[in-house]
């Protein structure tokens, strides 16, 4: 059995009188990140000693990190601005059947899915949109639009390993190969996931697969990663730029040729560098381990508040905890809660709480006795 990894709080600047559980908005920098941050301020400060910004080292590092938290290689690795830019790269390389179906669950990050309606438009196919399902699984609600008898075939997916407002997990292992059947293109937006949980790309061969480095991956913020199945590396990227050139002037022969302009950023590259330095120090089943505990203690904690409901545990994420009230949240909670040094967020009616490494017991009894206060 996997043992939980150590509090880690030591590597971040948390003060001890502050529960911050809101990682799935923003990780907070450990100090080797930001320290790659500030090192890049002051190079760039001082053009003159900027030899490493002359060749793509960091660029190339960075990549191999992303390759292995993946499983991928760094060729099907490019480096891109958001998420919303990797999605846009999808969409402009992956052609709608007329007559087909784009298939979207509910309530989705607006990244993923609103680049998708007018496309489908365009094409002649229509958008469904998987409604939130009672019970909360939204695998078998998938698995139903998927299979149901006389719908169009589905020509494109645009899904997610977990819903972004509640930690609802999809089982993409299941999802997937229905979709495959049909001839489905299959885009994921693995924001909520890479850096915690198993991001499958071996096994779910999606078409394009992007994340950002601001939540799970501990880097800095307008840098994230898109991976890019092999299938599509011919494409065509969004911007045209002398790195994504051959000689020749043809295009590279890889997802190179998808990087944003000006990647060789002196100072968000190597904060992520770093980021993804520590990710991968740390054994992820044993991340994983420690994540489930502190979400498994938060819902524990709560549970016996009058009107709190949650999601079974094996319908949720491991490091992600949404808690609904009867009635709806009451206006200004959040901000009531981060005024007892509790820090969580109201994402679409949804109290999320998600805790990362930095987070202990006295963190859970804080939020717990903050949120008992507010509506007990």
């Amino acid at each position: 059995m996997t043992q939980p990894l150590p509090c880690q709080r030591e590597l971040f600047e948390i003060p001890e009188d502050v529960a911050y559980l809101n990682a799935a908005a923003y990780v907070p920098l450990p100090r080797a990140v930001r320290l790659a941050g500030e090192q890049g301020v002051l190079t760039k400060s001082t053009p003159w000693t900027m030899q490493w910004a002359r060749g793509d080292g960091c660029a190339e590092r960075t990549r191999a990190s992303v390759a292995r938290l993946l499983g991928v290689t760094s060729d099907d690795v490019a480096i891109t601005g958001a998420v919303s830019y990797g999605i846009a790269t999808a969409a402009r390389n992956i052609p709608i059947a007329a007559g087909s179906r784009v298939l979207m669950i509910a309530g989705e990050f607006p990244s993923l899915a609103l680049v998708w309606p007018e496309l489908a438009a365009a094409a002649g196919a229509t958008v469904e949109v998987v409604a939130r399902p009672a019970n909360g699984d939204w695998t078998a609600a998938l698995l139903e639009a998927i299979e149901r008898p006389g719908a169009a075939p589905v020509g494109l997916a645009a899904l997610t390993p977990l819903h972004w407002s509640d930690g609802a997990l999809i089982d993409l292992a299941r999802v997937i190969p229905p979709l495959r059947a049909q001839g489905a293109r299959i885009v994921i937006d693995a924001t909520q996931a890479a850096g915690v949980m198993d991001v499958d790309v071996t096994g779910w061969d999606p078409d394009f697969l992007a994340f950002p480095t601001y939540k799970w991956v501990c880097g800095p913020y307008s840098l994230a990663f898109l991976y890019v199945a092999p299938r599509h590396q011919d494409g065509r990227p969004l911007e045209d730029h002398g790195p994504a050139r051959a000689a020749g002037g043809n295009y590279v022969q890889s997802a190179r040729r998808f990087d944003r302009g000006e990647r060789n950023d002196p100072i968000g590259l190597p904060m992520a560098e770093a980021g993804l330095a520590q990710v991968l120090e740390w054994d992820r089943a044993a991340v994983v381990a420690r994540l489930r505990g502190l979400t498994d203690a938060l819902a524990e904690a709560v549970a016996d508040i009058p009107g709190i409901g949650m999601l079974p545990r094996h319908l949720r994420a491991p490091h992600v905890l949404g808690l609904r009230y009867q009635g709806g949240l009451p206006a200004g909670l959040v901000d009531r809660l981060a005024a007892r040094g509790a820090h969580v967020a109201d994402r679409q009616g949804v109290l999320r709480v998600s805790p990362h490494v930095y987070n202990d017991t006295p963190d859970v009894v804080r939020f717990a006795a903050a949120l008992r206060a507010e509506l007990g």
